[in-house]
């Protein structure tokens, strides 16, 4: 009997490899495109056709947007964290194909589950973890297996299809890019060498010359920690980061370069573009720093920050997770209010907070009243530096 296999499918050379390989290890190749952003409809057209020519048994092609809105955004945003204070885990959507590709391994009745991931990268361990969070599968790693026979991975996937008659294109890409809704990273060339990158490498982001001479506002709504309008306009959660990416990817907010500490001990270094999300990111904390008191504001930073190590390093179905996600969301109750932004070439500044929960005190006003004493103002300042002088007092030298 044919033993049946799910493979995470993306077109590219190394997943193109794997159908024929898994085949003739005896597998019947099911292949699943899980399309998280970014992917047109005639590029989902010509990986189903790369799939079934290559000798899938069966390919999906899954859209996943809501779900990543959902699941990955909604929290992210809420974190307000970033993976070494600088990168937005743009990685999170690895979790959504591996969750769908269990999904269709139980329709099928297999516990074989496999993925083009080289032993190279990051991708591995997210993919590895998150499968075996779901249970006792078999996973299988061409793209590893064949390291162990050749350092020229490329030269021996291109033979290998050429050998079965398959078309290999010629062309080498200077990047590697990996798109979707939450943005793109960008890496390989010069990036990789730690040079400056070139004017090839910007894809949601326009070049400096191209941003527009006039700044814009824009004003976002939030309901309880949720974008709920921007402008006035309602919108799907994908739609609004739609918007957004293009919004700021127009002034080239949210581009950065980034050396990685990555999961697997090396540094890593590649290009991203997030303007959607650094613009929700900017609003949001706007108003949170807003409307939280300053209790709340200190410990969600250490959650938010524990939330999103937890989900780059591939530990997203970690029940800690879940415990992290209850309290982020608890603390937006109050989280409610409308922040007017301005883009400017490479910035977003949030100029504007429109609450009713703004935590503004009846008893002054930061640095220009107040409605307590000098003599209340000493001893507040004496009392909590009490400890202090203390030890200074036993401690510093006569």
């Amino acid at each position: 009997m044919t033993k049946k296999v799910v493979l995470a499918f993306s077109g590219g050379l190394d997943t193109s490899f794997c159908i024929p390989y898994l085949i003739d290890q005896g597998f019947e190749v099911h292949t699943l495109f899980v399309n998280t952003g970014g992917i047109p409809d005639k590029e989902q057209k010509a990986i189903t056709k790369r799939a079934n020519e290559l000798g899938s048994k069966k390919h999906i092609n899954l859209n996943v947007e809501k779900s990543l809105w959902s699941e990955i955004l909604v929290p992210l945003i809420q974190s307000g964290a970033l993976y070494q204070n600088k990168y937005p885990a743009l990685c999170s959507d690895r979790y959504l194909i591996v969750k769908e590709s269990i999904k269709l391994c139980k329709k099928l009745n297999t516990k074989n589950i496999a993925h083009g991931c080289t032993g190279m990268g990051n991708d591995q361990v997210r993919f590895d973890l998150s499968i075996r969070a779901h249970g006792k599968y078999n996973i299988i790693t061409p793209i590893r297996e064949i390291q162990n026979i050749t350092k020229n991975v490329r030269g021996y996937e291109e033979d290998y299809l050429k050998d079965k008659g398959f078309k290999v294109s010629s062309l080498h890409k200077k990047y590697s890019i990996n798109e979707n809704l939450m943005g793109a990273t960008i890496s390989g060339s010069e990036i990789d060498e730690w040079q400056e990158p070139s004017e090839e490498s910007f894809v949601l982001c326009k070049l400096p010359h191209q941003y527009p001479k006039k700044s814009k506002k824009l004003v976002i709504k939030f309901l309880k920690g949720k974008v709920s309008s921007i402008n006035g306009k309602r919108m799907q959660g994908a739609d609004f980061l739609r918007m957004m990416n293009t919004a700021g990817g127009s002034y080239g907010v949210g581009r950065s370069v980034f050396s990685s500490d990555t999961i697997i001990g090396l540094k890593g270094r590649f290009v991203f573009e997030a303007p959607g999300i650094t613009i929700l990111m900017a609003a949001h904390r706007a108003l949170e720093e807003s409307v939280l008191t300053d209790k709340q504001n200190a410990v969600k930073t250490q959650v938010g920050q524990e939330w999103v190590n937890l989900v780059y390093r591939g530990f997203y179905f970690e029940p800690l997770r879940e415990n992290l996600e209850a309290f982020l969301l608890d603390s937006q109750k109050n989280v409610t209010g409308e922040v007017t932004l301005n883009l400017t070439p490479g910035r977003v500044d949030a100029v504007a907070v429109n609450s009713k929960n703004i935590l503004r005190s009846p008893e002054g006003a930061y640095a220009q009243s107040a409605t307590w004493s000098e003599a209340e103002s000493k001893g507040f300042i004496k009392l909590i530096g009490q400890s202090t002088s203390t030890w200074s007092s036993i401690h510093q030298k006569k």
